[in-house]
C-alpha cells in the first residue's frame, strides 16, 4: 500500500511541465504506479495526482454509493470522471501540468507538493505556505475527533 508523506517545493516550466519530487517518484516506481490521474480536488483549490490504481479504487467507490438510474447520481459521477486527466512522467520523471489545470489551482510557476495518504497534491505555494486550519481550530478538531473515541493509544 503507497502513503506518501512530505511538503516538497517545485517550479513548473514556461510550458507547464514539472518534476514529481523524487521521494514520490521513488514510492510510485516500487509499486509499479507509471500512468497517474490529476484531478482537481473537490474541496480546495488544489490539484491531486492519484497513482492509476488509487484512482480506479477511488472511483469505484464512488460508482457503488451512486445509483446508476438517478439522473443527479449520473451527474456527480459524469462531473468526477470528466475532470480528470491521465498523466504519464516523461524519462527525466517530469508531468505536463494542462493549462486548465494551472488556473482551477491558481497556479503560476511556484508549487508545492504534498503527499497525503496515498495521493499527492499540488498546490500554488502561497496558498500551501498558510496554515490549513488555525492552531486552536486544529488542535479542538482533533480532540474531537481522536479524544474522547479512546481510538489512539500511547
Amino acid at each position: 500500500m503507497i502513503r506518501f508523506l512530505g511538503n516538497i517545493e517545485a517550479k513548473t516550466d514556461a510550458k507547464g511541465r514539472v518534476f514529481i519530487p523524487a521521494g514520490f517518484r521513488k514510492q510510485l516506481q516500487a509499486v509499479s504506479e507509471e500512468r497517474l490521474v490529476l484531478r482537481k480536488d473537490v474541496f480546495q483549490d488544489c490539484l491531486v495526482l492519484y497513482p492509476e490504481s488509487v484512482w480506479f479504487a477511488t472511483q469505484n467507490q464512488l460508482r457503488q454509493r451512486l445509483n446508476k438510474w438517478n439522473a443527479k447520481h449520473q451527474q456527480i459521477f459524469r462531473q468526477f470522471v470528466s475532470d480528470a486527466e491521465i498523466m504519464v512522467p516523461d524519462g527525466n520523471g517530469r508531468i505536463l501540468l494542462p493549462k486548465r489545470y494551472l488556473q482551477m489551482a491558481g497556479i503560476q510557476s511556484d508549487v508545492r507538493f504534498i503527499g497525503v495518504d496515498n495521493t499527492i497534491e499540488i498546490w500554488a505555494k502561497e496558498k500551501a505556505e498558510q496554515p490549513f486550519m488555525n492552531p486552536e481550530e486544529f488542535s479542538e478538531a482533533l480532540q474531537d475527533i481522536l479524544g474522547e473515541s479512546g481510538m489512539i493509544s500511547d
